[in-house]
């Protein structure tokens, strides 16, 4: 079982700063750069570092409004997201059972040669 990871997408949630700016445009709707920074323990320059990530891999998307940017989250590319991070979990959920299926039948064939001696 294959799973296709975005590793672009997962590089920028990757970082916590990036993780806590999506929580606050999620509940504000909208935000600036200098919104955000107020609410975070970086600069408003570091936030825009960050929301250009974030815009890269289309998780934000930029609208201007007079001489500010007001960035939003895009629903369909976090949904995607979510999507992956869904597959990867189901993924590893089965690997899991596999190690724990071997793992009692290693336990089983050493419980059985322990009753034989």
């Amino acid at each position: 079982m294959s799973v296709t990871v975005d590793d672009d997408l997962w590089s920028a949630v990757g970082d916590p700063t990036r993780r806590r700016m999506l929580d606050l445009l999620l509940s504000e709707g909208t935000a600036t750069a200098t919104s955000l920074s107020q609410h975070l323990p970086v600069t408003r320059q570091a936030v825009a570092k960050h929301l250009v990530v974030l815009d890269r891999v289309g998780l934000v998307h930029a609208s201007t409004a007079g001489r500010e940017k007001q960035f939003h989250v895009d629903h369909a590319q976090l949904a995607r997201a979510v999507a992956q991070l869904a597959d990867v979990g189901a993924a590893w959920d089965s690997r899991l059972q596999r190690i724990k299926r071997i793992a009692e039948a290693v336990q089983r064939g050493t419980d059985t040669n322990t009753e034989k001696r």
